[in-house]
């Protein structure tokens, strides 16, 4: 079982951090990361401070993977902090591996928060033991043009404000991957949001429960075959997700991650899978042909498998709190976080 962190309160601190990318600290991006903490402060209520090196820029930040690193080991370490959030993704923080002191993560539980390239920062959280939390980052959700998306506001609220049991998730009414540039004469402009079909059901019947392991399918690949790679244990009785990026991986290579899955038996040990909604909605349909024909390759036709959820490279999106109890009923097409993310 993975330690929950401790509920945020309207008050705390919370350190925002950088350990991918590097782009909240330049200059022509800074107003969009001063955006994103003035939401935290306005609609959450939460006192903000970067950590560092966190706002020294992309070049900088590429090239001292441990100044990254000493900036995650600095905020879990400060008592004062009671959560941390990733600026952004980006596509090197398994560079941060050699300097990450995992008992320091395991002595200071509390809530971490990011998607993407984080995936790697998660599994970090993951290997000392605590559960974080696969949701926004300052720079996309949270510093969103105009105003924050409500269902996003309604998801932070439910996962990190309340040790209340989070609940069923409800499919966001719409959705948008419109990408305007971060420039600072864009910021009233609306992104245009398009209709949400909701859940798709891929296969599968019944309803399952197991615990919520997974990330960015991409990001996963680099961390196969580290000391990262969640013990087998992890694996047993588990609801993976999975999201692709931005990258729009071809359809070809869910196909061979997802056998690489089967042949480690990783897929045999799950109780269901629950996948984010591509990115623009390319390649929808032929992401679904590639799941079915490996099912199909491996006997997995019956494993629950549910399509189109709203998180990850999708805005607005939902929190997964690795290591928290979720369901998928087939029947009903509906995924439910089993109990809360906090205490």
């Amino acid at each position: 079982m993975l330690i929950k962190p401790k509920t945020l309160q309207p008050g705390d601190l919370v350190a925002t951090v950088s350990p991918s990318w590097g782009g909240a600290g330049e200059p022509e991006l800074r107003w969009r990361y001063e955006q994103g903490v003035k939401r935290l402060g306005e609609v959450f209520g939460l006192n903000v401070t970067p950590m560092p090196n966190s706002l020294k820029g992309g070049d900088y930040l590429y090239k001292n993977p441990q100044a990254r690193a000493e900036d995650l080991m600095m905020a879990f370490k400060d008592e004062s902090i009671k959560g941390i959030i990733a600026n952004i993704g980006g596509e090197d923080s398994i560079r941060l591996l050699p300097y990450i002191e995992f008992d320091v993560i395991r002595d200071n539980p509390k809530i971490f928060m990011g998607y993407s390239d984080v995936t790697v920062s998660h599994l970090f959280c993951h290997k000392a033991g605590i559960s974080s939390f696969y949701g926004p980052a300052i720079l996309t959700d949270f510093a969103e043009n105009v105003e924050m998306d409500p269902y996003t506001i309604e998801m932070v609220n439910r996962t990190l404000f309340s040790n209340e049991v989070i609940g069923k998730i409800q499919p966001a009414k719409k959705w948008t991957s419109e990408r305007l540039d971060w420039i600072e004469s864009n910021k009233n402009q609306r992104r245009s949001m398009q209709q949400n079909t909701g859940y798709e059901l891929i296969q599968g019947s019944g309803i399952v429960q197991g615990r919520l392991i997974g990330g960015c399918i991409e990001v996963l690949e680099f961390v196969k075959g580290t000391k990262l790679w969640p013990d087998k244990k992890y694996w047993e009785n588990s609801i993976l997700f999975f999201e692709t990026s931005e990258e729009k991986p071809e359809p070809n290579l869910i196909k061979y991650w997802l056998r690489n899955y089967a042949v480690q038996g990783i897929l045999q040990k799950a109780n269901g899978i629950i996948f984010g909604k591509p990115l623009d909605e390319k390649f929808y349909d032929e992401y679904k042909e590639e799941i079915r024909k490996v099912m199909k390759e491996f006997d997995l036709e019956d494993l629950p498998i549910l399509y189109n959820l709203n998180f990850g490279h999708t805005e607005p999106k939902f929190i997964l709190p690795y290591g928290a109890k979720a369901e998928i009923n087939c029947d009903k097409k509906t995924f439910t976080i089993l109990e809360s993310g906090v205490e």
